[in-house]
């Protein structure tokens, strides 16, 4: 609203100074207030009214306000929409990327008041400036107040170029400075991610009281060293060198965790800058890399097929531009039950994925959506969801009954299609013998398995034969969803079905793969799987970028790629070879009895190892930079010297070299690698990946990167000549004399060859970087059998044996590795070989009751007091890293737990395997850890109560007896004694319920189902207690009376 506080004078035709009307005359303090100058306080005021007395050295410091407008010169023609800028005088124009200019802009002048320039006889409306050598001030009109609003309203004045307004006149480019409005409207450069830090007030502590306990741990471990137990020193011995590797190994868990770091990705930046219309985007294309999903497989019996197929349609329906993702699915059992499942969920996809998209669906697993326990309506807003959803549902329910009746119906076919082979050979045969069949002749059929179309299946066959078993079949490479249009596909209202108008129906490439396998042939396992999609897939799609799962890690969050897409984008992520999410869990019973969640190493150590030069590679829930997986080294790398590689330089760049030229560097992971096939088109396609992997080059501190809208070119369509190379570099021959497993792609040669991978690309300089989005980006399944557990953490041990006495030794590594991440990796090679240890220790405190003896000669004020700090410094510790990384205590304490039970369990076999292996060649096999559920439909955790003996029992089962029967023993022992040892006993038990406290979840997996044991099981454990504890005393009697026993007294 233009409003005044009262009319505005008119001036009139003004002839000598002498007619000069009165003029108030005002000025801004710095604190806002307004100040009025007298008559005698001389101004320059400039124009008509001008004086030789006017020009006064004054200064009053304005703000360019409204009412506060300085114009360029007292007779400039200042009239018009554009202002001219008050720049200094005699200064040349300055420009827009000029960090020294002092270009300021400033709204536009008053015209008059009927819209012509300067009229003689009028008061020019504009507002003058001061020509001094200080700052301007304001000149106010006759009137006693200036109004804002009438002035804006009157004049139609602008506040002049700035980013909050701009005139909406056509020609709005200033040709003084060569500006215009898209200059100051152009978006700031903005980070794709920020590192969050963990507060000073919990890791400053943190620190500190590590470093406490170091100093505490030596003092304790010398003082030990000096007072040893002349009663008992093989007990004294035994104890002092466990604790002493307790100490070593702990060093090498808590070092790396003491720069934990957090990082937050910005998604609406990344829309902005990759799929914004932009002068070199001007259709708001999707300017992101590709990004091609591997799902690996094995056995439909112990990975079904409906699992397999509910994490494809998670992928198909993930947010990302449809025509930049690929799927491929590697079946390494070559399995036909594996194969019709894809076909049927790619059918069903055609459906689900733009419900998904019209909804906004999460989860797109249909199963984990449809079986939520939250209310499926919330923040729906479209009126026919309700109708949707249930029409969906049905489909899923119909598609579901279709993948589990599979088995049978492809039993059928086959047994239909082998009966009518039998018949044409009947047939045959009768043909031969004028239709007549020989009562001896045997017709042999082979039972083959057959497909739909009525051809033999070329992969395994239900009844193996040659060519057709699980280790010996032809390589299978089927696209069972087309490469999508470059364009959106929009769908229309369909009668029956779901109106989908104006969502996307596109469905992304989809790739089902099984490579060659051969009798004679070493297949490597999951690594040489992996390295087969890796070849197809660069023929195929050539995706820069590489999302690999298994088969039972579905997206969880749509958002996903995305925010791992931010961190390879943004400035400096040309040095990241991979982006490693955190492993998240369905189906663990609430307890989580055997720490199945493992939140300690996902949400700690892994959160740790962030800060220093990433996190390891852990098998799944991980994008890959392609080029990295090639063996080829970062564009920038970093040398660490020095004792603990304090001394920083930039590592040299590494020239390629022929292949008859022998390596010059020290190190075999620094070269680079040169064997990569006889596919030229895949070698071809090894730069492109490259170029198309970089980040946006939008800011002068961006490195190596890529100018903006290089990618918007649509990808070619598939021919046949291109499949048929696709097919040819999964076959069993092509890896002959090349240096794939050994420096390109997965490492082979580990049972765990996903930490190996991750290792060797830290070791050529690259960085990773650990993304906890906020809602879970993928969620698995995990064994929650207590059998089924063990036997993972004894695969993942017996690889890290393997590690320690590899080549892949944290302690041969480059000078490109951080010191603590070298401490890190040699943590991953040492940590199973505590479990000698550990055992022993578990076993002390038995010892010490049987004996009498207890570690120490006894329970003086140094050792309880030096147990007690250490102690709890150890709580005040693990209490902060719950702090910071968000672990909860119960999770805290059943990490604990499990790592007493794993360590003398599964840690120990995996200890005596990797010897065997090393030394006497014997080769370790693994069995599939099954990702299906339980039988009983009713109770979701039956398999948790299912008791499958196994030899990893033996050794916890021992301890748990043992320290059962030693606490009845030293009980019996002390109550009877003539001068009982009180500190000994108390010594000894303590010890011996925190071994049982550690080992109550084990014991309580061993009762099965509810904990419910037969009551015969409590009477025999009782009266195997009492009778060999009376046995041990008449053994060994208590001190004070030996003389009564050898008098032939039994006394008590």
């Amino acid at each position: 609203m233009a409003t005044s506080s009262g009319p505005r004078r008119q001036s009139s035709s003004v002839g000598a100074s002498g007619d000069r009307p009165p003029i108030k005359f005002a000025r801004r303090t710095s604190s806002g207030r307004v100040v009025s100058l007298s008559r005698d306080d001389e101004l320059d005021v400039q124009g008509d009214y001008a004086t030789q007395n006017d020009y006064i050295n004054y200064t009053v410091m304005m703000p360019p306000t409204p009412d506060n407008q300085p114009a360029a010169s007292s007779g400039a023609n200042v009239s018009g929409d554009k202002p001219d800028g008050l720049t200094s005088f005699n200064a040349p124009p300055s420009s827009r990327f000029r960090t020294d200019s002092k270009h300021v802009r400033t709204g536009s002048l008053a015209e008059n008041e009927d819209g012509g320039g300067n009229m003689p006889g009028k008061l020019d409306r504009r507002m003058s400036v001061m020509k001094n050598n200080n700052k301007s001030m304001l000149l106010r009109s006759q009137t006693q107040d200036f109004d804002h609003n009438r002035w804006l309203f009157e004049t139609k004045g602008k506040y002049g170029i700035g980013n909050a307004f701009w005139q909406q006149d056509e020609d709005s480019f200033d040709h003084d400075t060569g500006m215009s409005m898209q200059d100051f409207m152009d978006k700031p450069w903005k980070p794709l991610t920020r590192k969050v830090k963990v507060p000073a007030g919990v890791l400053s502590p943190y620190r500190l009281l590590i470093v406490f306990r170091m100093i505490a741990l030596g003092l304790f471990l010398s003082w030990r060293v000096r007072n040893p137990n002349g009663d008992a020193m093989w007990l004294w011995g035994m104890s002092i060198v466990c604790e002493i590797w307790f100490a070593f190994s702990w060093l090498l868990d808590i070092l790396p965790k003491f720069n934990p770091i957090n990082r937050a990705a910005d998604l609406a930046a990344l829309k902005d800058k990759f799929e914004s219309s932009s002068p070199a985007n001007p259709n708001g294309r999707s300017d992101l890399p590709g990004v091609d999903v591997f799902i690996s497989t094995a056995d439909p019996e112990k990975e079904p097929p409906l699992v397999t197929a509910n994490t494809i349609l998670s992928i198909l329906a993930v947010e990302y531009p449809v025509e930049k993702i690929c799927v491929y699915i590697s079946d390494d059992g070559g399995a036909i039950l594996t194969f019709e499942a894809m076909a049927e969920a790619v059918k069903f996809a055609e459906v689900w994925v733009p419900f998904c998209r019209k909804h906004n669906i999460e989860p797109r697993n249909p199963d984990s959506y449809f079986n939520q326990k939250t209310d499926p309506t919330k923040n729906k807003k479209r009126p026919d969801f309700v109708k949707d959803r249930r029409w969906i549902k049905r489909e899923y329910d119909e598609f579901k009954v279709r993948i589990n009746g599979l088995p049978e119906a492809i039993r059928k076919r086959c047994e239909t299609y082998n009966k009518n082979e039998e018949m044409r050979e009947k047939k045959l045969i009768r043909d031969k013998n004028n239709g007549v069949l020989p009562p001896d002749e045997k017709i042999e059929v082979t039972k083959a398995t057959w497909m739909a179309d009525g051809t033999h299946w070329p992969g395994t066959w239900h009844q193996p034969a040659i060519d057709h078993s699980k280790g010996d079949h032809a390589g299978i490479l089927q696209i069972m969803s087309k490469v999508p249009e470059n364009d959106p596909v929009m769908g229309g209202p369909d009668e029956g079905r779901l109106d989908f108008t104006g969502i996307d129906i596109r469905l992304p490439m989809f790739a089902y793969v099984s490579r060659e396998k051969r009798q004679c042939y070493d297949h490597n396992k999951k690594a040489g799987a992996m390295n087969a999609l890796v070849r197809a897939s660069a023929i195929l799609s050539n995706g820069p970028f590489i999302l690999n799962l298994d088969c039972d890690h579905y997206i969880y969050n749509s958002m996903a790629i995305r925010e791992g897409m931010c961190y390879m984008m943004d400035r400096g992520g040309d040095r990241i070879c991979y982006i490693q999410f955190p492993q998240r869990f369905e189906g663990i019973d609430p307890s989580d009895r055997y720490a199945n969640h493992n939140t300690v190493f996902f949400d700690g150590n892994m959160r740790a190892l962030d800060g220093l030069q990433g996190p390891v590679y852990v098998g799944t829930g991980c994008m890959f930079r392609r080029y990295a997986l090639y063996g080829f080294h970062p564009p920038r790398a970093t040398d660490y010297t020095g004792i603990i590689g304090q001394n920083k330089a930039p590592a040299k760049k590494i020239q390629p070299q022929s292949e008859e030229e022998e390596p010059l560097n020290e190190h075999p992971d620094l070269n680079l690698p040169k064997k990569f096939g006889n596919s030229t088109i895949f070698t071809d396609s090894i730069p492109v990946a490259e170029f198309q992997g970089r980040p946006l080059a939008d800011h002068i501190s961006v490195k190596n990167g890529r100018p903006p809208g290089a990618l918007l070119v649509p990808r070619p369509p598939l021919d046949a000549p291109t499949v048929a190379e696709a097919i040819a570099v999964i076959s069993c021959w092509y890896e002959d004399k090349t240096e794939w497993g050994d420096r390109i792609g997965w490492i082979y040669g580990s049972v765990t060859e996903d930490v190996v991978t991750g290792y060797r690309m830290h070791n050529r300089g690259w960085r990773s970087v650990y993304c906890i989005t906020k809602r879970d980006a993928f969620r698995g399944t995990a064994p929650i059998n207590l059998t089924d557990r063990l036997h993972q953490v004894l695969r993942w041990a017996t690889g890290s044996v393997e590690i320690f006495f590899s080549r892949n030794n944290a302690l041969l590594a480059t000078t490109r590795l951080k010191f603590l991440q070298r401490i890190a990796y040699l943590n991953v090679g040492i940590y199973p070989f505590t479990s000698i240890f550990l055992v022993v220790y578990c076993f002390l405190p038995a010892l010490s009751l049987f004996s009498g003896h207890f570690i120490v000669q006894s329970l003086d004020i140094s050792f309880l007091v030096y147990l007690l700090i250490i102690t709890l410094a150890l709580m005040l510790i693990s209490l902060l890293e719950v702090k910071w990384s968000g672990v909860g205590l119960e999770e805290w304490w059943r990490n604990e737990q499990f790592w007493v039970i794993g360590g003398t369990s599964a840690h120990l076999v995996a200890v005596l395997q990797g010897l065997l292996k090393v030394i006497a060649g014997i080769e370790i096999s693994f069995t599939l850890t099954s990702k299906s559920a339980g039988e009983d439909e009713d109770d979701i955790y039956a398999d948790l109560y299912v008791v499958k003996w196994t030899g990893l029992f033996i050794m916890p089962l021992a301890i748990i007896i043992v320290n059962i029967v030693a606490l009845v023993i030293g009980a019996a022992r002390t109550i009877y004694s003539v001068i009982p040892q009180w500190s000994k006993l108390f010594g000894g038990a303590f010890f011996s319920f925190w071994v049982l406290a550690h080992m109550y979840p084990f014991a309580k997996g061993l009762m099965g189902r509810k904990g419910r044991l037969p009551t015969i099981i409590y009477v025999w454990a009782g009266l195997i207690s009492i009778t060999v504890s009376l046995l041990w005393i008449i053994i060994s009697p208590p001190q004070g009376n030996n003389d009564a026993a050898s008098n032939g007294e039994l006394t008590f």
